[in-house]
């Protein structure tokens, strides 16, 4: 027997109800929780190697960010509420110093309205086929500029650059500089990225 609260959620949701519907969570409630094309999608906390290479990530990236004085950068506890009705919270981001001052001021205690720049997911058994495929296409429709996976697995990083309304194919490496168009003098290599 589904409940009326079950078919609430069967509906596709708006970022308002989805915001509501995470309100009412309880706080022991350790579930990752993100709207992707009208539905919850729940992830566990990850496992060995992904916060280690999502804080190699971050690190990387706010030291490019402070050098070249371009922007922010956000680690995987932020929200984003996109465009298209989606709220996604990427494992790293960056948003241009441009894009940041085109948005509204941020709301305390709320998820940003603002389209990062770059975003990169780490690939876990939970999320692979999201991050591979919708989460591709919902980034590429809302303007995001460039958009990196990591597969701890396969020891890669994939970078996929704008091309018109899409992504490119793709570039992917084991080794060697990491290929950004976005940041393109960044001084870093697959190989510090996946040092774990």
């Amino acid at each position: 027997m589904v409940t009326e609260h079950e078919a609430t959620l069967a509906k596709p949701l708006t970022q308002a109800q989805f915001r509501a519907w995470l309100d009412e969570r309880s706080s022991s409630d350790l579930g990752h929780y993100e709207l992707l094309n009208g539905r919850i999608v729940v992830s566990p906390p990850a496992g060995w190697p992904h916060g280690r290479i999502g804080t190699a990530v971050v690190v990387v990236l706010e030291r490019y960010a402070k050098q070249h004085r371009i922007g922010r950068v956000f680690a995987s506890s932020t929200g984003f509420d996109l465009p298209s009705g989606d709220t996604l919270e990427p494992d790293g981001s960056l948003v241009t110093t441009a894009r940041w001052n085109a948005t509204p001021p941020p709301v305390f205690g709320q998820f940003l309205e603002v389209v990062p720049d770059l975003v990169v997911e780490i690939l876990s058994p939970s999320t692979r086929s999201h991050d591979l495929t919708e989460k591709n296409d919902v980034y590429a429709k809302n303007g995001v500029d460039e958009y990196w996976i990591i597969d701890p697995r396969g020891r890669s990083l994939t970078v996929f650059s704008r091309a018109g309304e899409a992504f490119d194919g793709g570039t992917t490496r084991t080794h060697g500089p990491v290929p950004s168009r976005l940041l393109p003098d960044l001084d870093a290599t697959v190989e510090h990225l996946l040092d774990f």
